[in-house]
């Protein structure tokens, strides 16, 4: 299989355990056979732009969000880092956003740092 469908099986499986889904429940929500998750992860499969959208979108992310995971462009590593940083937010409450967002106000406003 080519190295970008073992990219693509490494970012499904990475986001599906971050949103806390089972191969199952992923596979429900985007509308492809149970089985199916499995072997794209596996890279034992090929998907097509129709479906990755499918599954991307029962990640809650983008396919740009995605691709810029699974290959950020040359210098841009930091935008992988921020795509990381608000996929995790996203599953948290309102209040708890808040209160991650004064941690890092106040990190940033550290003289020592």
């Amino acid at each position: 299989m080519s190295d970008l469908m073992k990219m693509v099986g490494e970012g499904i499986r990475h986001f599906r355990k971050l949103r806390g889904l089972s191969q199952e429940e992923l596979a429900s929500k985007a509308e492809v056979h149970e089985t199916y998750i499995g072997k794209l992860e596996r890279s034992e499969k090929v998907c097509s732009v129709v479906v990755l959208d499918k599954i991307t979108k029962a990640l809650n992310l983008s396919m740009v969000e995605f691709f810029n995971y699974i290959q950020p462009v040359s210098g841009e590593a930091s935008e992988s880092t921020l795509v990381e940083i608000v996929n995790r937010l996203r599953s948290r409450s309102e209040s708890e956003q808040k209160r991650i967002l004064k941690v890092i106000d106040a990190m940033l406003d550290d003289p020592l740092s």
